[in-house]
């Protein structure tokens, strides 16, 4: 049985466990491409202590399979996984892991960018950062939503 594409989890994910259990049984894999993405100190010019993810589960799933279905339309990809964690974290914490395979470097590297692209945007996460003046929830970025649009796909935030 094939590995799940997508998990949501509170807890932590072992990168190179990931990439190991993606590789396993594909000998036509040349090329892995990965990215984490992680709880940082600062955002909008403040100070973050610690942020919370929300989503709803199985919408949220559906939302990154169907990301996943749409990678493999547009690039040659051998395969792709993508965790999310949910839940309160800490700073340096990792947040989201993606990892594409492919035969070649480009499709992976390509596959990988698109991914977060969307996730980014589409995904149905909500945040909330931890600050000096309080609690807030961070609105999507106009800078998101341009890195989605080169890729052919209109933000449903806008």
């Amino acid at each position: 049985m094939a590995a799940a594409r997508v998990t949501i989890q509170s807890g932590d994910f072992d990168v190179s466990a990931e990439i190991a259990a993606l590789r396993r049984d594909d000998p036509g894999v040349g090329a892995v491409c990965s990215f984490i993405g992680t709880v940082r100190d600062r955002n909008d010019g403040s100070a973050v202590s610690a942020m919370e993810l929300e989503h709803y589960p199985g919408m949220t799933e559906k939302a990154i399979e169907q990301m996943i279905d749409e990678a493999f339309r547009r690039f040659d990809i051998r395969a792709a996984r993508v965790i999310h964690r949910v839940g309160p974290l800490q700073l340096q914490d990792q947040i989201v892991l993606v990892v594409v395979a492919s035969a070649h470097r480009a499709e992976s590297f390509r596959a990988c960018e698109f991914l977060m692209d969307y996730l980014k945007t589409q995904a149905p996460f909500w945040k909330k950062e931890r600050t000096p003046e309080g609690e807030r929830w961070v609105d999507a970025r106009v800078a998101d939503d341009a890195a989605l649009q080169r890729w052919g796909i209109e933000s449903r935030n806008s």
